[in-house]
Parts: C-alpha cells; sequence; structure tokens
C-alpha cells in the first residue's frame, strides 16, 4: 500500500492550507451559524419541561454555590450528572439570568461538533467541498438544527460524543506516537465529560464503535496499551466529582445508575419511553430533514465502500449506535443525535461525487418533495386560519412569520428543484428560516400551554413581592423559580420527577395537598403576600382552585392562573 493510498498517512492536525472555495465557504457557514442559531435564541419563551427544569437547576448552582450536587427548585435532582448544568450555569454567569444564557451551551455545543464535522471530514478525505458540504449538511440536519437552540442536555452529550470518535479516528489515523498519545488523551478527556454530562452510554458508545474496528484492523494490542492513555485521563477528568458527589450525596449513584440506566435501557413495562424497536427507523428520515431522500443514496453507497476502512469506521459509528438505541426499550429521539455525525459525512462525500458527475436526479427530487411538503403545510395552515381561527386577530405578526417560514422554504427547495447543480445546498436556508422564526410564530394557545415563564414575566414585579410561592404544575413551578430566582416554590397536588428527592423527610414541608392547602395558605399569609401559579386542565384542577381564598387578584391566560394573595396579619 503506497503512502498516498494509506489511510494512515497523516500526522495530528496537518492541513493543507485553505482554498478559496474555503476561504469564502467558511465565513459563510460562520454567518449561517450566527443569524439562524445565536440570534434567535432569545426571540421566545422557555419550553417546558426541559428548558424551564435545566435553566432553573443550572441558576439553582449559581445562587447556593453548591457546584457538586444537583438541586431542582431545592430539592435533591439526581436524573443526571453535573456537567451540562455547569455549561448552562457558565452561560447565564456570563450573559445574565436570560434566554440567551439558558440556551448559549446548546448552540456552542451544535457550533463546534459542526466544526468537528469540518474537520474530520477534511481528514477522511482531504477535499476542501467534502468538507464544507459535510459540515452544511450537519448544521442543517432538522433534529440536530431544532436542538441547537433548546436548552437541554443532549447537543452537549453529542458534542462529547462525537469528540470521542473523531479523536479515536485522529489517534489511529495517526503515524507518530506522540500523535496517537493525543489523540486518546483527548477521547479520554470526551469520555469523562460525556460521563458526568449525561452518564456511563459517554464510556459505552465509543468501545462500542472503536473495539471491532481495530479488531479489524488487526490492531488490538495497540487498542489496549493506547486505551490505557484514555482511561486514565479519562478517570482524572472525573474522578474529582464522582468522588465529590458521592461523599456528599452518598445516595446519588444508587440511584442515578438503576433509574437513568437499568430503568430507561431494560425491556419490560417498567422501561421509560418505552418504543417499539423499530422506532428510530423512521425517525431517521425526519431527522435528516431536508436531506432525507439522499439518505438512502448515502447509505447503498456506504454498503458498497464497506471493504475502505474510513468507510467502515463511519459504518460502525452510525450502525451499531442505533442498533444499541434500537434493542433498548427506552427511546426518546434525541438519542440519535450521535448517529447523525457519520451520516452527514457519508452524505457529503455522496453529494460531492454527484457534483463532479454532473448528476443532479436526486438533489433535484430531495427538492421536490420538500417543496410538496412545505405547499402542504402551506395550505393546511391556511384552511386552519380560514375555518377554526388558531391565530387570534392580535396575532397578526405570528401569523406572518409562520406564511414566512413556508413560503421561504418553498421557494429554498424549488431553487433547488430548478437548479440542483448549482443551488443543491438551499434547503439549508429552509431550514434556518424554520428553526430561526418558528418558535417565535407559535400561536398563543401554544405559547400559553408550553412557555409559562412569559406570562410569569408579564407579572414578575408583582410576583417578586411575595413572600411564599405556590404551584401545582412542575413546568410552571420552575419557570416561576427561575424567573424571580427563588428556588423555593411550594408543591400543591404534585410530584411528578420530584418523586424521589420529595421522598426526603426535610422535604416534607414542600409537599402542599388538597387537605392541608387550607392550613398552608393561611400560614403562608401571616408571613407575607402569595403569590400562587395554577395550570388548570382538568375537573381536579378546577376543584384545586376553588380551595384557595377568594380575595386576591387573579389573572390568566390560556390554562394558566396567577393568583396574589396580600398579607393577612394574625
Amino acid at each position: 500500500m503506497t503512502s498516498e493510498n494509506n489511510p494512515l498517512r497523516h500526522t495530528a492536525l496537518q492541513f493543507p492550507q485553505p482554498t478559496a472555495f474555503e476561504r469564502w465557504a467558511i465565513p459563510g457557514l460562520i454567518l449561517a451559524f450566527v443569524v439562524f442559531y445565536l440570534l434567535p435564541l432569545m426571540t421566545h419563551g422557555l419550553w417546558i419541561p426541559d428548558e424551564t427544569r435545566y435553566g432553573q437547576i443550572s441558576q439553582e448552582m449559581l445562587l447556593s454555590g453548591n457546584w457538586v450536587a444537583p438541586h431542582f427548585m431545592g430539592i435533591r435532582y439526581f436524573e443526571k450528572p453535573i456537567a451540562g448544568y455547569w455549561m448552562i450555569a457558565i452561560g447565564q454567569a456570563i450573559f445574565g439570568d436570560n434566554l440567551f444564557g439558558v440556551r448559549i451551551a446548546s448552540a456552542l455545543s451544535t457550533g463546534v461538533s459542526v466544526w468537528l464535522t469540518y474537520l474530520l471530514a477534511r481528514r477522511l478525505w482531504n477535499n476542501s467541498r467534502i468538507s464544507v458540504a459535510s459540515a452544511l449538511l450537519y448544521m442543517s440536519f432538522g433534529l440536530i438544527a431544532g436542538q441547537a437552540g433548546y436548552a437541554n442536555l443532549d447537543p452537549q452529550f453529542t458534542l462529547w460524543v462525537n469528540l470521542s470518535m473523531v479523536a479515536v479516528w485522529f489517534a489511529i489515523d495517526s503515524r507518530t506516537p506522540r500523535a496517537r498519545l493525543g489523540g486518546w488523551a483527548l477521547l479520554g478527556v470526551a469520555c469523562g465529560m460525556g460521563l458526568m454530562t449525561k452518564g456511563f452510554l459517554a464510556l459505552l458508545l465509543p468501545v462500542l464503535i472503536a473495539l471491532p474496528y481495530m479488531v479489524w484492523q488487526r490492531r488490538f494490542g495497540e487498542l489496549v496499551r493506547y486505551g490505557l492513555v484514555a482511561v486514565v485521563v479519562c478517570a482524572l477528568v472525573s474522578l474529582p466529582w464522582v468522588l465529590a458527589v458521592h461523599y456528599r450525596e452518598p445516595d446519588f449513584w444508587r440511584f442515578f445508575f438503576w433509574h437513568e440506566h437499568i430503568r430507561r435501557f431494560a425491556a419490560g413495562d417498567d422501561a421509560q419511553h418505552a418504543r417499539p424497536w423499530w422506532f428510530y427507523l423512521p425517525l431517521l428520515f425526519a431527522s435528516t430533514l431536508p436531506w432525507a431522500l439522499l439518505l438512502p443514496s448515502t447509505l447503498l453507497r456506504m454498503w458498497r465502500e464497506k471493504r475502505e476502512a474510513k468507510t467502515t469506521y463511519l459504518a460502525l459509528w452510525f450502525l451499531l449506535p442505533l442498533a444499541f438505541f434500537s434493542l433498548s426499550s427506552g427511546k426518546l429521539p434525541t438519542y440519535i443525535m450521535p448517529c447523525l455525525f457519520p451520516v452527514a459525512l457519508l452524505m457529503g462525500q455522496t453529494v460531492v461525487k454527484w457534483l463532479d458527475q454532473r448528476n443532479g436526479r436526486l438533489l433535484r427530487l430531495n427538492g421536490v418533495i420538500n417543496t410538496v411538503l412545505a405547499s402542504v403545510a402551506l395550505a393546511a395552515l391556511l384552511y386552519l386560519q380560514a375555518t377554526k381561527e388558531i391565530y387570534e386577530n392580535t396575532e397578526l405578526f405570528s401569523l406572518s412569520l409562520a406564511y414566512i417560514v413556508l413560503v421561504g422554504w418553498i421557494i429554498a427547495n424549488a431553487l433547488q428543484v430548478l437548479r440542483p447543480l448549482t443551488l443543491w445546498a438551499m434547503p439549508a436556508l429552509g431550514i434556518g428560516l424554520l428553526v430561526a422564526l418558528l418558535p417565535a410564530a407559535m400561536p398563543a394557545q401554544i405559547v400559553n400551554s408550553k412557555m409559562p415563564d412569559q406570562f410569569i414575566a408579564e407579572h414578575q414585579r408583582e410576583l417578586s413581592e411575595t413572600a411564599s410561592l405556590l404551584s401545582n404544575d412542575l413546568g410552571a413551578a420552575s419557570a416561576l423559580a427561575w424567573r424571580l430566582k427563588r428556588p423555593q416554590v411550594d408543591l400543591f397536588n404534585t410530584i411528578g420527577e420530584l418523586k424521589y428527592g420529595l421522598e426526603d423527610p426535610a422535604m416534607a414541608a414542600r409537599k402542599v395537598t388538597l387537605d392541608s392547602v387550607g392550613q398552608w395558605m393561611t400560614d403562608a399569609r401571616k408571613k407575607g403576600a402569595v403569590g400562587v401559579v395554577l395550570r388548570v386542565n382538568s375537573t381536579q384542577e378546577e376543584q384545586e382552585v376553588e380551595l384557595l381564598p377568594v380575595d386576591g387578584k387573579h389573572y390568566r391566560r390560556g390554562n394558566l392562573h396567577i393568583f396574589l394573595f396580600p398579607q393577612r396579619r394574625p
């Protein structure tokens, strides 16, 4: 095998100088990231339940100074480790307790993953067009783009998994011991951060992929020798916190291992988010929109080139985690985000080969399908607005944004249809408009139901003057706690995901039942004014309202109610 054909010919991060194409394309990607992913972060409220939860937990770290054990509204919350909360807390510390500060960690994590896509593509093929195409495709996959502006831990965990697998390839693709050592050490850093972000899956996935690849390459001995470096570095990164949380909260690891790993991935009725084994197959197409029609051809090319080392590595990266998640009973759409990185690389190579061959047939068909989908959606919106008025007369701006999103999607994909070889990337503009504008284009009924912090913000001054807070909904309660920077929100006839934390005898006072709410109100009003935020969707919740005093202020929006009761001295 000659050095030109040897996939292990590179050392460290040695690349040719950027071409003229890259000098324009890379700034374009950066500009698109800023315009479509950073600027819209403050244009809409926090979605429940994830964004209010993660925003509040991270804010509480700043308020309490406890950076070891996560607490949700002052209650033990051990469903996730600590590093993801660290990143969101740092965002709020730098940019403030605002929507941008809460979401910037997700956006930057996605941005770094896009950069890694470019780097690995350049290392694999040494082709600037494939590198830029892969980065653009990954950045515009619907699931990736949608999560980039959403405050949760999946973009961060996806980053650490992506970095792990990029580090593995750079390690095994390097010719010098020093470069290999650096790659394996970087793997250890990524695994340590992944472990502290979402758990032991961060350790399993690299082994699941690297082990069969190294065995196939007959380099198992190298894996053992250098793998020890990754293990040591991972321990150095994560062990201080692992020991600290065990010292402060001895029950953390027992609960976290059982609840987040055994229960979530075990078979049976007890598994969380139970789905059939084929759940991710149709979801792959939805996740890769607006490029879904290119997926079959990409996977077919992967199969045809399976004997090439780099294609085999990417195939293992895609298939083995997908199989693992499919076999587990507990499934969520975001679990397969790490599988989309190799798909973007393979798809980028496929698209550039089509362009080189002047073959735009599937690119044109992709644009046709996207145009039809958007046209159907536009027709449905026009019909629903005409018959059911899902947007009220006061929501013309939001309705206009919705139209702009759909018309923009139609135009962008129609351009791909008209000139598939020169304007092949236009669907990325459509997805950019969608992720930038659609959240701000939601009708009021969705905003009121799913973004309670917006309603709370309108009455923030009055609520901040209260001495006690009460809520019957965890999403509204966490939004209230985050907006007021007050974790102490008592829970009225609700437990939900705080079941474990509320079992602590010290938290008994935080639970307010139907029988005890009258006495709670009496005692609370002796101390000062009381603020109550209720979600009323059922007969039982209407009964909860009836148990409250009748002498307070009352504000209502949709199914959310805010009550303000003045202090009543004994």
